[in-house]
């Protein structure tokens, strides 16, 4: 059985309330609007973990009569809210500095507050790179979103700890809001990626190049004169992988010949692919409409 993934929402949420509070106590030490952006983009992460551990609690959920093929489908929604709170998070950021443009302001305490910034920011970094592997291995976009939600985090945090250390080296308060625009456009294009990501799971996309070739060679190990496949159709459901295929055999094997020979094949893909649902079907090679879609 696959290993619960909720661990992961519980390290993000705990990690999104530590980091919220230092970078609140950087703003105000400081009064600096690029830590204000970065603490609000902090405060959208921590919603953002919040419902990708209600959509992964929903997504492990096991089939059941209404929902045959799980509920795997639910990570895409988690991703998709990710998706909005980032875009969300750069319209603010874009505001507020906007709004320093037009009433600058002189920032305080900026060595204390870079301290804590650049604190706030080393915890953001690590666990969005636990994260985002463990949603690569586990095939997880809902972690995988969380993850480069984060790091996009990490990416405006170092962008506003250079602007306020230029600011404080060079007395250039306009630095500061021009950092966080800069930043802020930046992490729009993660929105967009994670926004394509999701669709195409939700269009069913197939499953990724690699395991297609891994399948396909396991079809030409076993594919002869006599045997034949076809109607080889794949998906990826977040966590979940499926695969159908018909194959064709001759009219003179026994029903216990042909079963054994496509439990050896659909063990193999197993094997390689780990957990993946097999939808196989038998047909006789000497038909012509075995051959048919």
């Amino acid at each position: 059985m696959k290993k619960s993934l909720l661990k992961y929402t519980y390290l993000s949420i705990f990690t999104s309330i530590v980091v919220i509070s230092l970078k609140i106590l950087a703003y105000f030490l400081t009064k600096s609007v690029g830590f204000l952006s970065d603490a609000i983009e902090s405060l959208v992460n921590l919603a953002s973990a919040i419902i990708a551990y209600f959509m992964l609690k929903l997504a492990e959920k096991p089939a059941d009569y209404n929902h045959p093929y799980g509920h795997t489908k639910a990570e895409y929604f988690s991703s998709l809210f990710e998706a909005g709170m980032i875009f969300i998070a750069s319209l603010s950021i874009i505001f507020s500095a906007i709004q320093r443009i037009i009433h600058p302001k002189a920032l305080e305490q900026i060595s204390l507050g870079l301290v804590v910034s650049f604190l706030a920011t080393l915890i953001n970094f690590f666990t969005a790179k636990i994260l985002i592997s463990a949603g690569k291995k586990n095939h997880s976009i809902t972690l995988e979103a969380d993850g480069h939600h984060l790091m996009t985090d990490v990416l405006t945090s170092v962008g506003v700890i250079v602007a306020v250390f230029l600011v404080q080296m060079t007395g250039f308060l306009i630095l500061d809001p021009l950092v966080a625009i800069a930043v802020a456009l930046n992490i729009l294009f993660t929105a967009i990626a994670l926004i394509k990501r999701s669709v195409s799971g939700f269009l069913d996309e197939s499953l990724d190049k690699k395991d297609l070739k891994i399948i396909s060679k396991i079809f030409q190990k076993y594919e002869k004169k006599d045997i034949k496949f076809h109607s080889i159709k794949s998906r990826q459901s977040a966590q979940k992988k499926f695969l159908s295929f018909h194959i064709l055999l001759p009219n003179n094997w026994s029903i216990k010949k042909s079963h054994d020979l496509v439990y050896k094949i659909e063990k193999e893909i197993k094997k390689n692919l780990g957990e993946i649902e097999l939808d196989s079907h038998l047909e006789p090679i000497d038909d012509k409409k075995s051959f048919e879609e």
